[in-house]
């Protein structure tokens, strides 16, 4: 199975789903996962130093035997971590526990408002530098990218931040896509709060895939970058097989309309 890709804004190529690996209840459960989704065919991993199993995710490359150049690796500053100098140390502990010279991404975690520009130009850094192959943002929304961009000399190749139809807002994906920033969806799955949704159970049903299928196939023709996350070798694989399949734009429009603002993590809305 070859997963289709997007080409960022530098150039760079980035796969279309991947492997989410944020907060396993045990951490012996990341390189296992990570092992068995390179097997179903990913070649995106995605950590962050907050997750602390980088070097987790080191180890499952390395036992793969799969080549360094094939997998697109992004980690993410801390919050604890911005400012510029603070940033540059911390991307240098991230480099160390992946075992690696250049990361294909770097991404700020989240907005925080007094060292948002210092922390953009250690990223400028990191990247001119050949570091990072690509840098960006997450969990930023237009009112935090009109900031960033009045300072920034470039322009984020990427944002990633929560996706699902019940968190879809139209407004953060037309900003991206006029500023030509690749949208990237975590915790598409919405950990499994909305698995028995009766309307998505209808729809999964007419499609003859699972629930959590279709969420994944949903942001993927929102030409997001998906990266659900589970632990579980039959769900993993799972994951990868949605590509035999589309949802119809009639389907589309309706999951379109599921919105109730259900989130796992911090609406980036109550940031200034």
């Amino acid at each position: 199975m070859t997963i289709p890709s997007t080409t960022l804004n530098n150039g760079v190529e980035m796969p279309l789903l991947g492997i989410g690996v944020y907060a396993p209840r045990q951490i012996d459960e990341v390189r296992p996962a990570i092992e068995w989704a390179l097997e179903a065919g990913c070649r995106l991993i995605d950590t962050a130093a907050a997750y602390g199993n980088e070097r987790e995710v080191a180890d499952a490359i390395r036992s793969s035997g799969i080549p360094r150049s094939d997998i697109f690796i992004t980690t993410k500053v801390w919050n604890d971590d911005q400012g510029y100098n603070r940033t540059l140390r911390a991307f240098n502990r991230s480099l160390e526990r992946l075992g690696l010279d250049v990361v294909d991404l770097y991404l700020i975690h989240w907005p925080i408002k007094q060292y948002r520009h210092e922390t953009w130009k250690a990223l400028e850094k990191i990247y001119t530098d050949g570091r990072a192959r690509a840098i960006g943002v997450s969990n930023h929304y237009p009112a935090h990218l009109d900031e960033l961009l009045t300072e920034a000399y470039i322009t984020p190749a990427v944002n990633q931040f929560e996706f699902s139809p019940y968190c879809y807002l139209p407004d953060v994906l037309d900003y991206c896509r006029h500023k030509n920033i690749q949208h990237e969806g975590y915790a598409p799955l919405v950990r499994g709060q909305k698995q028995n949704d009766p309307k998505l159970v209808v729809l999964a049903e007419k499609y003859g895939k699972s629930t959590y299928q279709l969420l994944i196939r949903w942001s993927l023709q929102h030409g997001a970058v998906t990266i659900p996350k589970s632990v579980k070798p039959e769900r993993v694989q799972e994951n990868f097989d949605v590509l035999n399949f589309s949802i119809s734009d009639e389907d589309m429009a309706l999951m379109n309309t599921f919105y109730d603002n259900t989130r796992v993590a911090d609406d980036p809305r109550g940031i200034q």
